[in-house]
C-alpha cells in the first residue's frame, strides 16, 4: 500500500516547505519582499538599450548645463574673417556662414532643445493627467465633452497644428512650447482615462465613495498614483517627439529665430546641395545631436515601460 502513495520528497515540495517556514520565521527571501519600485529598477537596469540611452541622455543633459564651461568660444559671436572654415584646433568643429564656432553651437543648442522638450511634455502630461482623470471619473456628458475634444485634436497631424500656431502668434520659444504642448496632451488624456475607468471600480474605491472620500481626494490618493507608471512612460517619449518638433520647426525658420543657437536652424542653413556635399561639418554635427538625443530618449522610454509594465514582472 506504501507504494501506491505519491511521494512528498520532491523539490517543490521541499521548495514549498522551505517558503512557508521562512515566512512564519519571519525571513522571507529577499526577493518576496521587493517594492514594486524595486522590481522596476531591477528590470530598467538589465535592459543594456535602457540603460545605454540613459547614460547618453545624462552625457547630453552634463553638456547643456555645463556649457558655458565646455564650449570657450560664443555660439553668436560673428567673425567674417572665419567663414566657413573647417574644423581646426581653434574650431574644433569649423565656423558656419557667419563665422559663428559649430561646436559653442551645438553645445548650447543642447539647452533649447532639452527646455523645449522637458517643459513642453511637462505641460502635456499635466494637462492630459488632469483631463483624463476627470472624465474617467465623473463620466457622463463631461467625459463625452473631453474625449471628442481628445479625439478631434489627435485627427490632425500635429506638425500643422505646430505650424499654424507659429505661424498666426509668432515664431519664439514660448509658442513652441505651449502649440507642442496642445497638440500631445490628448494622448496622456485618454491613457489616464483608461486606468481610471478601470480603477474607480475596485471595490477599496467604493468603500473611500461611502465613506465620504471627495471625487477630488480620489484623484489625488489612488486615481493618479495608479496611473504614475504608464504617465512617466509617455511624458519621456512626449520629450523625444517636443525635441524633434523643435528640430523640424526651427527648420522651416517658425521655431527658435537665429542668431539664438538651435539644432534646428543649424541645419536650416545648410540646404544647399554645395554645403552638404562639400561642408558636412555644418549639417552633421547638429544632425547627430538631434539623433542621439531622440534616439536616447526614446530608448529610456522603452526600458520605463518594460520596467512598469507588469506583463514583464515574470522575467525579473
Amino acid at each position: 500500500m506504501s507504494d501506491l502513495r505519491p511521494s512528498l520528497d520532491t523539490p517543490e515540495v521541499a521548495a514549498a516547505e522551505e517558503v512557508v517556514a521562512a515566512e512564519t520565521t519571519g525571513t522571507a527571501p529577499r526577493s518576496r519582499r521587493r517594492s514594486p519600485a524595486a522590481m522596476a529598477v531591477r528590470r530598467f537596469r538589465r535592459n543594456k538599450i535602457a540603460v545605454f540611452g540613459a547614460v547618453v541622455l545624462l552625457l547630453i543633459v552634463l553638456l547643456a548645463v555645463f556649457a558655458p564651461l565646455i564650449a570657450q568660444q560664443s555660439p553668436t559671436a560673428v567673425d567674417l574673417g572665419e567663414i566657413r572654415q573647417p574644423p581646426s584646433s581653434e574650431h574644433w568643429l569649423g565656423t558656419d556662414a557667419s563665422g559663428r564656432d559649430v561646436f559653442a553651437r551645438v553645445v548650447y543648442a543642447a539647452r533649447v532643445s532639452l527646455l523645449v522638450g522637458i517643459v513642453a511634455a511637462l505641460l502635456a502630461v499635466l494637462f492630459g493627467t488632469i483631463v483624463g482623470a476627470v472624465a474617467g471619473l465623473f463620466g457622463g456628458w463631461l467625459d463625452t465633452v473631453l474625449m471628442r475634444t481628445a479625439d478631434m485634436m489627435l485627427s490632425f497631424p500635429p506638425i500643422v497644428i505646430i505650424i499654424v500656431l507659429a505661424g498666426i502668434l509668432g515664431p519664439s520659444i514660448p509658442i513652441l512650447i505651449l502649440s507642442i504642448a496642445v497638440t500631445t496632451w490628448p494622448t496622456t488624456a485618454r491613457l489616464v482615462r483608461g486606468v481610471t475607468l478601470a480603477v474607480r471600480e475596485r471595490e477599496y474605491l467604493h468603500a473611500a465613495r461611502v465613506a465620504g472620500a471627495s471625487r477630488g481626494w480620489l484623484l489625488r490618493k489612488h486615481i493618479v498614483p495608479a496611473a504614475m507608471g504608464q504617465i512617466v512612460v509617455v511624458g519621456t517619449i512626449a520629450v523625444a517627439g517636443a525635441i524633434l518638433s523643435e528640430a523640424v520647426l526651427s527648420f522651416l525658420g517658425l521655431g527658435v529665430q537665429p542668431p539664438q543657437a538651435s539644432w534646428g536652424n543649424m541645419l536650416n542653413d545648410a540646404q544647399s546641395l554645395t554645403v552638404i556635399q562639400s561642408m558636412p561639418w555644418l549639417w552633421l554635427p547638429p544632425g547627430l545631436a538631434i539623433a542621439a538625443t531622440v534616439l536616447s530618449v526614446n530608448f529610456v522610454g522603452d526600458g520605463l515601460r518594460d520596467a512598469v509594465d507588469p506583463r514583464q514582472s515574470g522575467r525579473s
